[in-house]
């Protein structure tokens, strides 16, 4: 089930103040940074979002500032951040799980290409429809 993007206008949170509005930006920026780092570096997509420099930075500052943010429509873009990072980590750990042992039987390879392309793609989206809702100025409703 996809979530519903709310209108923040709606929803009685608080108006954030600009600059956590900025910094929410800057979070998906470094995100998306790393995305592209994975998508045109030797890296895979999703293994530059989970152990890349801008992807860490991001989760860092999402936490550290996640207090701030409580009450305001941003609260929710930084639960999906937070979540599409942990979400990615523990998919990428499953599709290491199975494909390692099966590597012995070669349906392994497939298994490890597949599912890490797969995670891009679904990183990929995440970060592109929370970005997109925070353009529009909208809430996030997991």
């Amino acid at each position: 089930m996809l979530p519903e993007i709310i209108d923040q206008s709606r929803s009685g949170s608080a108006m954030p103040s600009p600059s956590l509005v900025t910094l929410t930006h800057v979070v998906y920026g470094l995100h998306s940074l790393s995305l592209v780092i994975g998508a045109f570096g030797a890296a895979t997509i999703i293994g530059a979002f989970l152990f890349g420099w801008p992807s860490i930075i991001a989760v860092i500052i999402n936490y550290v500032k996640r207090g701030e943010v409580a009450g305001t429509w941003l609260e929710s873009h930084f639960r999906w951040q937070i979540r599409t990072f942990w979400y990615a980590a523990l998919w990428a750990l499953l599709v290491v799980v199975v494909s390692v042992p099966l590597t012995l039987v070669l349906i392994g390879f497939a298994i490890w290409s597949i599912g890490l392309f797969a995670l891009g793609i679904w990183a990929t989206y995440r970060i592109v429809r929370g970005w997109l809702a925070l353009n529009d100025r909208k809430a996030l409703q997991p």
